[in-house]
């Protein structure tokens, strides 16, 4: 029960930051916001404040920020979402995924200010392995693999996990030059491919934990914080990218029930040690889904956040809007494709359960 308690709230408080960008853009714009609700289904609480109703509805997952004339552009009220500038429509629709990605900015700074950061910097060699055969040395910089750049230690462990034990083409940086190795990994006694050294690690401004490192200044927590965001962001494009191509396995998606049970298994995973290790793996978790959330609600999508960016970016180049009625159509078929998606993700959340 705390787990979906737990869960319910980190998921209400990513929806409730999401509708709140669209709330707050479309009040500057000058939009009349009928309402702002928390949940989904019919409602059980409301309170007027001003001119908007204020509401909490039935099933905590989801919520909406809804304007005058946001679904039709016959509304003639100058107050109406249709009758603002194109440029005004984006701002609203974009503000809802960038307050995601600046909750989970928020949320991964908590995270580095009370643990600390690891970067692709040599700190250490070990011996017999091909870093320090290759001539690697303490202090070079990992800026790229593979012509992939590399900005956090996370980077490199993901793309050295995807290539699978081949050669790996490193760019170094020493003493402010830049310079290319080629390395053949070597695999140790658990099966993990290895190029053989550790990495900076530097711990958290507020961490209160014993340790021989070094303490992270401003700069590298603020900087780290940015970097890794940019690391959920971009790799939640990625999967989201299979998803929606077909590429994905069952076992790589998850829906409501899934994010319940990695929510609730981070809480009881955590709480074994303390409180504060439960509370890191929360923060976590919210990080990383409120990431997907905005990402998600950036993908060209019919129904979603960028299937209207879309058509607002198409009116925006033609100079006139797209046909209404056949936006709305897109729209529609988009919204039951995504319901029909919906049941096939959930369906496969109890299915893992089960077999689980």
């Amino acid at each position: 029960m705390i787990s979906i308690i737990i869960s319910i709230i980190v998921l209400s408080i990513i929806v409730i930051i999401h509708e709140f960008g669209h709330f707050i853009v479309a009040k500057k714009s000058g939009i009349l916001v009928e309402e702002f609700a928390v949940g989904m289904g019919p409602m059980i609480a409301s309170k007027q404040i001003g001119e908007t109703i204020y509401s909490l509805r039935a099933f905590p997952i989801g919520g909406f920020c809804r304007m005058m004339g946001e679904d039709s552009t016959g509304e003639i009220a100058e107050r109406s979402f249709s009758e603002k500038s194109v440029w005004a429509r984006i701002a609203v629709v974009f503000a809802g995924p960038f307050m995601n990605f600046i909750l989970a900015m928020l949320l991964i700074l908590c995270i580095t200010l009370t643990t600390g950061i690891v970067k692709p910097e040599i700190s250490a060699l070990s011996e017999g392995y091909p870093a320090k055969e290759a001539g690697l040395q303490v202090g070079d910089v990992i800026t790229k693999i593979n012509q992939k750049g590399v900005y956090i230690y996370d980077d490199f462990q993901l793309i050295m996990a995807e290539n699978k034990g081949e050669a790996v083409d490193l760019e170094i940086k020493r003493n402010g030059e830049k310079f290319t190795k080629i390395i053949l990994p070597k695999q140790n006694e658990t099966g993990r491919y290895l190029l053989g050294f550790s990495p900076l690690v530097k711990t958290g401004m507020l961490s209160s934990e014993e340790t021989t490192y070094a303490k992270a200044n401003l700069w590298d927590t603020i900087s780290y914080s940015f970097d890794t965001m940019v690391f959920y962001i971009r790799y939640t494009a990625m999967g989201l990218a299979k998803v929606f191509t077909f590429q994905a396995g069952k076992e790589e998606i998850s829906g409501p029930i899934g994010i319940f049970q990695i929510v609730g298994d981070s809480y009881k995973e955590g709480i074994k040690y303390s409180i504060g290790v439960a509370v890191q793996n929360i923060l976590y978790i919210g990080a990383v889904l409120s990431a997907n959330l905005g990402v998600l609600n950036l993908f060209p999508i019919p129904a979603v956040d960028g299937g209207r960016l879309l058509f607002l970016v198409i009116e925006a180049i033609r100079r006139k809007p797209v046909n209404p009625e056949m936006e709305g159509r897109v729209h529609f078929a988009g919204f039951v494709f995504l319901m029909l998606f919906m049941v096939f993700v959930m369906y496969n959340d109890i299915t893992k359960i089960l077999i689980g």
